[in-house]
């Protein structure tokens, strides 16, 4: 399912956008009703209607666009913290001794590759959920291999006080990443986006009913830059499923597996 998202996304933005245009013919043609019947008093106080309405939509497309841009941000600030958290620990693993640092390593480059794995599959439900489970065993065998190695080592006090903050900050992130994935605004504030769009186009069509001929550059216009808002707001949301991706920012990752070759 998640595979057709970007599909879905344009499908949705399109029908949102036909329906807008769709509800400024019908508030045109209500306007046209209502002027027949009371040519001075059709349009009496739609203004402080339009200006409440067009308001509120304002204020939620800033809401739900800053929120979408903040934390789109904040998931590439993250796999880069990771990243940094990683190549810290796998320099520290010099502080063990010899016979240790061989078996640490190859366990850092497969808890890599299945850190990477887990989002190059996002899109397959199950593929994501064994690499992440696989991560988890990683993690696991690192420390239980990093807590004796780090006694064993010539400093063991120097070797515990470095190796092994540094391996709790690289699982503290990766579960953090994991978290963020899924903070998104109820579907409600979605919900209520696309009902004050829809209800500003009623209104909109309605205002329009002043001219004698529609302006179909002008309807046009407004359904498709609402449409496009909306849907521009969904895909940033969801940076692993649309068009506008993180992907770019897991490139620090994949330069990262390289290094440990």
């Amino acid at each position: 399912m998640l595979s057709y998202f970007p599909v879905l996304a344009v499908i949705f933005a399109l029908t949102l956008g036909a329906g807008l245009f769709v509800l400024l013919l019908v508030g045109r043609r209500i306007g046209n009703r209502r002027a027949a019947a009371d040519p001075d008093g059709s349009h009496a106080g739609l203004g402080a209607v339009e200006g409440a309405v067009f308001g509120m939509l304002g204020l939620l497309i800033a809401f739900t666009f800053s929120g979408a841009a903040g934390r789109f941000d904040e998931r590439r600030i993250l796999i880069v913290t990771e990243v940094n958290n990683i190549g810290t620990a796998w320099l520290r693993i010099d502080m063990l001794a010899a016979a240790d640092q061989a078996p640490m390593r190859q366990m850092f480059r497969d808890y890599v590759d299945a850190r990477l794995a887990t989002y190059a599959n996002f899109l397959s439900f199950d593929r994501s959920f064994a690499a992440n489970a696989e991560a988890l065993r990683q993690q696991n065998a690192i420390w239980q291999l990093a807590v004796p190695a780090a006694a064993r080592a010539g400093d063991g006090t120097a070797a515990s006080m470095l190796l092994l903050p540094a391996l709790n900050d690289m699982f503290d992130i990766a579960e953090m990443r994991r978290r963020v994935t899924t903070y998104h605004p109820p579907l409600v504030i979605f919900f209520m986006l696309a009902t004050f769009a829809m209800v500003g186009a009623l209104l909109a069509g309605y205002g329009m009913s002043k001219g004698r001929a529609l302006s179909l550059t002008h309807a046009i216009g407004f359904a498709l830059v609402l449409a496009l808002t909306v849907y521009v707001i969904v895909d940033i949301e969801y940076p692993r499923l649309g068009f506008i991706r993180v992907d770019a920012a897991d490139q620090a990752m994949i330069d990262l597996r390289r290094g440990m070759n």
